[in-house]
């Protein structure tokens, strides 16, 4: 076989029809899923088939939305058309590949109705397909061409998401690569200088609407600039903003006008910068467990809460502002979920890896930076709090926001579910474009790696899964600009985006061989932050039984 050999050029009606047949085989499964498991109630007595559909679904979704993305392309008449068409057939012929295999393995726990499997993946057409689809020259043609551009990412969009797109880019190439590998390599904090110039550009209100001091561009806006940010740097400046997205969420959602009107405003200026403190020393993704206590009391006059017990993984809080934070108000640990409320609560900025916040009434709140070997840049703390003093109007919703904090947090975890997604494109993205160069200008063997087959195909495979979690992501966005309580498809954007990242890095650290492992390059850097996205905002195994797999057997 050539080296440059050229397959025939993808059908968009192939791709369709596969697609087709995937969705018939998911829906049955999911139904069949959802009997056997009492709509959803005995999860727990089907956790390793509850995840199979609830991947099988997630990757559906996404190669539904790259065959859109390309079909779209196509129409508009898109100077690489023909590339996403490719990048289309690659991922929905793996899929289709990957399913077809698991269905037949474990073809009793999917207990589909006789001869479905037979009429869709298992058809003499439909398989014929997926061998077109997935052929080896495609992927390396695919790859030689990634390789061609050093893997920039100029994907078709609307003239509006173009001009987002590169102005953020722009921001940063010039003001956020030269500092990534300082902050990370000496877990230096994010300096406020930069902090600044993102206030600057308007990046912390991009979804905060226009009568609250935001730009109000909605999500999708919001998740390109978080992945341009985070193709920069994941951990000093794309993941600067989900905090904020966080909190604003939950004011939307259930705060007060006067809440809005005196945070929200200040939240998209940067005037605050906000920290997330929902998990525990003993409490992880079971967040209706959470023990941490706000108890109802009068200091030096005033009424409000004190807060007693211990926080951990609290990202950047430190340097924050102010700490949305999760707290227990109804002392009956039976309550659970529905005893849960959420409170703004205020400190000064510290900068370094521990600090103490003492109040003049008595309350004190210590932190303690949690070392961890990547991610670095905005530092993650253990907190502990001592009769820590919060006003009454600072319960977020007031009366009526009492011991419902769950609800308005599980809200704000969507968004930052869609807002990883974006953070996981864009370091994929990083790794994508890295390793394209290296790829390109390193020479073994008298030639550049890129002539070898295997490298091609490797590259290949890369681009056609990053686009495919960009395509789902994007398509998440919009979703929520149609529905801010949805939580499904941010959820599978998050969980599929997160894992392309993960094998991304890992994929592209092989590619530049032992320099992959050397500091000299970003790559080692890629592969390190990578590894903490399946984990925050809702751990893998949690994510796809108690948020994806719920949802779709529940019906």
């Amino acid at each position: 076989m050539s080296d440059n050999s050229t397959p025939t050029p993808v059908s968009l009606d192939t791709v369709d029809r596969v697609v087709s047949a995937i969705d018939d085989l998911v829906n049955a499964a999911i139904a069949s899923a959802s009997t056997a498991t009492n709509g959803g109630k005995a999860i727990d007595d089907f956790q390793v088939h509850t995840e199979r559909i609830a991947y099988a679904a997630t990757e559906r979704e996404a190669a539904k939305a790259l065959a859109t993305y390309a079909r779209r392309a196509a129409t508009a008449g898109a100077d690489e058309a023909d590339l996403y068409a490719e990048e289309a057939g690659l991922y929905v012929g793996e899929v289709a590949s990957r399913l077809f295999g698991e269905v037949t393995q474990a073809r009793d726990e999917y207990a589909l109705p006789e001869g479905l499997l037979e009429k869709t993946l298992g058809s003499d057409a439909i398989l014929g397909a997926i061998r077109s689809l997935c052929a080896e020259a495609r992927y390396r043609a695919v790859g030689r061409r990634v390789a061609e551009t050093r893997g920039v990412n100029n994907g078709w969009l609307d003239e509006d998401s173009v001009m987002v797109r590169d102005s953020v880019r722009a921001f940063a190439n010039q003001e956020v690569v030269h500092l990534a590998e300082h902050i990370h390599r000496h877990d230096e904090l994010v300096p406020d200088s930069l902090i600044s110039k993102m206030a600057e550009m308007g990046y912390f209100g991009m979804s905060v609407p226009e009568e609250y001091g935001g730009l109000g561009m909605g999500n999708l806006a919001m998740i390109m600039t978080t992945e341009e940010l985070s193709r920069a740097s994941l951990a000093a400046a794309g993941s600067l903003i989900t905090r904020p997205e966080i909190l604003t969420k939950a004011l939307l959602a259930g705060g007060t006008e006067e809440q809005k009107s005196q945070w929200l405003g200040r939240a998209a200026s940067g005037e605050i910068m906000v920290g997330i403190s929902v998990t525990e020393p003993d409490v992880g993704s079971d967040v209706a467990s959470v023990a941490c206590r706000a108890e109802e009391a009068e200091v030096g006059g005033k009424k409000g809460f004190v807060i007693n017990g211990a926080k951990a993984w609290c990202t950047f809080a430190g340097r924050a502002n102010v700490l949305a934070l999760l707290a227990r108000t109804d002392p009956d640990p039976k309550a659970g979920a529905r005893g849960l409320s959420l409170f703004i609560v205020e400190k000064d900025p510290f900068e370094g890896h521990e600090f103490v916040m003492r109040q003049p009434t008595g309350g004190s709140m210590t932190g303690k930076a949690d070392a961890t070997p990547g991610y670095r840049g905005m530092h993650s703390f253990t907190l502990m709090f001592e009769d820590y003093f919060v006003p009454a109007e600072n319960l977020i919703g007031a009366d009526k926001g009492r011991n419902k904090g769950f609800y308005l947090q599980m809200g704000g975890f969507a968004a930052g579910r869609l807002q990883t997604g974006g953070r996981a494109s864009g370091l994929g993205q990083a790794v994508l474009e890295a390793t394209a160069t290296y790829v390109t200008d390193r020479k073994q063997f008298k030639r550049p790696i890129i002539e070898f087959q295997l490298t091609q195909y490797k590259l290949g495979r890369m681009a056609a899964r990053l686009q495919a979690a960009r395509q789902l992501t994007y398509q998440a966005a919009l979703a929520m600009d149609e529905d801010e309580s949805i939580s499904l498809v941010p959820a599978m954007a998050k969980l599929l985006a997160c894992d392309i990242a993960v094998y991304a890095s890992q994929e592209g650290q092989l590619l530049h061989g032992g320099w992959g492992y050397a500091e000299e390059y970003p790559i080692s850097r890629y592969v390190i932050d990578a590894q903490v996205l399946p984990i925050f905002e809702g751990v893998k195994p949690i994510l796809e039984l108690k948020v994806i797999g719920r949802q779709l057997l529940a019906g």
